[in-house]
């Protein structure tokens, strides 16, 4: 099957797992580079990843990204139509959204030549709790006509409140007669917050939705040993002070019982997508990588819980069960553990991080005390 068709659903061409962009950017790292980036690829499409997620905001990400997938490593072994590209407008900088029609266009047109692409499979409005619905109504609008155009296949939106996500599902649905393709929520299937199983998946597949990514499934480097990413843009991870106490104590205990942190929640986070995943509805989980040390622990851990397939498009399939050689002892041991995290979590066990937060201005799209 070819990838860039776009009457084939895209529940049927998402794989389970896919490789983040940000860890090409300067938010989560230092001096993010094309040789990173031409390594990291190369080793992915070696070990089966498929399909890139990335946004503008991810700076230098597209700009890399494009680089290394038109390197002749990639050229001579892997047409563009065997892999699937994602990346998102919208969202410029921390502080900076522009949705508007003649921004959303120029966007895409610019992602296509940083990506050296004649396509985009996926494009997301990005973070769209930030900005007032009927701007991201009137951007999906845009996006629409892009799929008309041939430049789009696939329309989504991302963000972090589950319910302004599920809420412009509801709206896209009425206002377009079609349901939007795709949503992407970060760090609300992990070990630390699970609302957007227990709470947004329902909602998402009444509103038409066929396809959901979990992405960030470490909370942006919160459920690991070794701290939260801080990248060249210092350190702007949301968590506040005291749950990153309570994730260093979870680590610690967890290392103390001969495990990792970061493996646990990847698991979790991978069989939990799976789990929730249905005929109708397709979840996927999106992994956020830096370097190809990072990407070959991710992926072992990984295939701890997806088997491995034998189609040409990708090597990791789309309905695989836990692999037989991770036994059920370890299993409901895995399960103890699961359960030791959240006690050490305690009161921040399904804590939400403020997005936007009482100091942004949704109408104006910026903050609050920039408004005044």
């Amino acid at each position: 099957m070819n990838l860039s068709e776009a009457s084939t659903p895209l529940s049927r061409l998402l794989p389970p797992l896919i490789l983040g962009g940000a860890g090409f950017s300067y938010q989560v790292f230092r001096n993010p580079n094309s040789a990173q980036a031409l390594e990291v690829l190369k080793r992915a499409f070696q070990l089966g990843l498929r399909a890139i997620d990335t946004s503008a905001y991810y700076h230098p990400s597209e700009l890399l990204l494009g680089e290394a997938l038109s390197h002749p490593d990639f050229a001579l072994h892997y047409s563009r139509d065997q892999y699937l590209l994602m990346t998102k407008v919208g969202r410029i900088t921390a502080t900076q959204f522009d949705y508007s029609p003649a921004w959303v266009r120029q966007s895409v047109l610019r992602s296509l030549q940083r990506l050296r692409t004649s396509y985009l499979d996926v494009v997301f409005c990005h973070d769209v709790e930030f900005v007032p619905d009927e701007e991201v109504l009137q951007a999906v609008g845009v996006l629409l006509d892009m799929v008309r155009e041939g430049r789009i296949k696939y329309v989504g939106i991302s963000g972090y409140c589950i319910d302004v996500l599920t809420r412009i599902a509801r709206r896209v649905r009425e206002e377009y007669s079609r349901p939007l393709d795709i949503v992407q929520n970060w760090a609300q299937m992990t070990l630390q917050n699970d609302r957007l199983a227990r709470e947004g998946l329902a909602a998402l597949r009444e509103a038409g939705v066929s396809c959901v990514c979990n992405s960030s499934p470490l909370a942006i480097g919160l459920l690991r040993a070794n701290g939260v990413p801080v990248g060249d843009l210092g350190d702007f991870h949301p968590a506040p002070p005291g749950l990153r106490l309570a994730a260093k104590e979870a680590a610690e205990y967890v290392a103390g019982q001969g495990e990792s942190l970061a493996a646990l929640a990847l698991r979790h986070s991978i069989r939990r997508a799976q789990s929730e995943s249905t005929t109708d509805l397709r979840v996927t989980t999106i992994m956020g990588v830096t370097s190809i040390a990072e990407l070959e622990d991710n992926l072992a851990t990984a295939r701890q819980v997806l088997r491995i397939s034998n189609e040409p498009r990708w090597l990791w399939t789309v309905d695989a069960g836990p692999s037989t050689d991770f036994g059920s002892s370890k299993l409901e041991g895995e399960e103890d553990l699961q359960a030791a995290v959240r006690e050490i979590l305690g009161s921040w066990y399904d804590f939400c991080f403020p997005s936007p937060g009482d100091g942004w201005d949704v109408a104006a799209k910026r903050p609050v005390a920039a408004a005044l």
